[in-house]
């Protein structure tokens, strides 16, 4: 099929001054909806090894709207590099940073499969000390990037219980898979205190704010979560506000799920929600005038 005949069958047409992505109106207006339904494929193989796996049709929804082809996508906690298996898909080249050196390997590996090993860069590093990493010429990092989407922990949420019946992640402790991302201090999901952990994860995101081109959209997504005394940690909200001095926030898009096994959780002396939903928090780097 011919360029032509491939415009022919989108809807809309693309706009000569378009400079933020390749979508026509139609395919533009129909991603800015607040809210949207993701079901997103099932796991395999090894993918089961990481507790909180990002799924790379989210990642592949957002670059369609906030690149271009060839255009360089961060994610600073690239886990089994879902982000970049996406860019791979969607013709970007993508940088991600994991903690965790079973989950690099496991990354490398699909990514490899792919054979785009050569196109994306997946660093074992901590993305606390970013400005150092990206500093350092042996990864030979490029000076800004276009893009950064990831997924963080939500603080102690695999840690957290939150009901009478096995939760899922009560359900991968009985099958000997991963509960936690690992067992160091050093690890954002293994922080006690809350403001440390806030703290903690604004100091990543005001790096990224360093490496991101002027005019860059960064896609946080978050979860509010039921901490263990029965109160709801407003995690999503909470970050917005850390990082309002430099980032300005420009909206938030909730992804749900509807095909999620509900579960009995309170049952049958207290109200606690079947929480199958996330926010899509969208950044702005350089404040924008109306």
């Amino acid at each position: 099929m011919s360029k032509i005949e491939k415009q022919k069958k989108r809807k809309g047409k693309l706009h000569k001054n378009n400079k933020l992505n390749e979508l026509t109106g139609s395919e533009w207006i129909q991603l800015t909806k607040s809210w949207f339904v993701l079901n997103p494929r099932r796991r395999r193989d090894k993918e089961f090894t990481h507790p909180a796996k990002f799924p790379e049709e989210l990642v592949e929804r957002y670059i369609s709207f906030f690149t271009k082809k060839d255009q360089i996508v961060f994610d600073p906690f690239a886990g089994i590099c879902s982000t970049l298996i996406a860019c791979e898909t969607m013709g970007r080249r993508g940088i991600g940073i994991e903690y965790v050196k079973k989950y690099v390997d496991i990354g490398r590996k699909r990514i490899a499969m792919l054979g785009a090993l050569r196109k994306h860069k997946i660093i074992k590093g901590d993305s606390q000390r970013l400005v150092k990493i990206w500093q350092n010429k042996k990864y030979n990092l490029p000076e800004k990037i276009d893009f950064i989407i990831t997924s963080p922990p939500y603080w102690n949420m695999l840690d957290e219980s939150r009901g009478n019946v096995l939760s899922t992640h009560q359900k991968r402790k009985l099958k000997g898979l991963d509960t936690k991302y690992s067992s160091s201090k050093k690890d954002l999901g293994n922080i006690k205190d809350y403001q440390e952990f806030l703290n903690a994860l604004a100091n990543i995101f005001n790096q990224c704010y360093g490496v991101l081109r002027s005019g860059g959209y960064m896609v946080v997504v978050l979860q509010n979560l039921r901490v263990t005394d029965g109160h709801m940690c407003t995690l999503a909200w909470d970050l917005v506000q850390e990082l309002k001095d430099k980032w300005q926030f420009v909206g938030e898009q909730i992804w749900l799920q509807d095909n999620k096994q509900l579960g009995i959780w309170g049952y049958p002396s207290a109200f606690v929600s079947n929480i199958h939903h996330h926010y899509c928090l969208i950044f702005y780097r350089n404040h924008i005038k109306y």
